[in-house]
C-alpha cells in the first residue's frame, strides 16, 4: 500500500526536522517546553498572534517558529506587559524583521 501524499508542499520525514514551520508539537508538549499552561497558548490563538494547525482529530499543533513567538510573549508578560499588548509588540517586531529582510535581499538602492 502506498501512503497518501499531501502534495509537494508537505516536507519529507528528514525535512521535517529542519522545517521551523512544521507543526510538530502538541499543545501539552508545547506548554511543557515553555513552562506555561495550555490556557496561555490558547490565549495567543485567541489574540490572533499564533494560529496553530489542527490535527485530524482537531488538536492544536505548534511549530518551532510559533513556540519562539510564544516564548517572547511569555517574557514580556513576565515583565508585566498585558498579553494583548505583548502580542501586538511581537507582531510589530515580526513585521519589522520581515521588512528588514526584504530590504537586505533587494540590496542597496543605487537610484538617484
Amino acid at each position: 500500500m502506498i501512503p497518501d501524499q499531501e502534495g509537494p508542499a508537505t516536507p519529507s520525514g528528514a525535512d521535517k526536522f529542519d522545517d521551523e514551520h512544521y507543526p510538530g508539537y502538541t499543545m501539552g508538549r508545547a506548554a511543557d517546553m515553555l513552562g506555561t499552561t495550555q490556557g496561555f497558548l490558547r490565549s495567543l490563538d485567541e489574540a490572533g498572534l499564533i494560529t496553530p494547525q489542527r490535527s485530524a482529530g482537531g488538536h492544536r499543533r505548534y511549530s518551532r517558529h510559533q513556540l519562539r513567538l510564544a516564548t517572547r510573549v511569555r517574557e514580556l508578560v513576565d515583565q508585566g506587559t498585558a498579553i494583548d499588548a505583548a502580542c501586538r509588540i511581537i507582531s510589530l517586531e515580526d513585521q519589522l524583521h520581515e521588512a528588514q529582510r526584504l530590504n537586505q535581499a533587494q540590496g542597496p538602492n543605487t537610484g538617484d
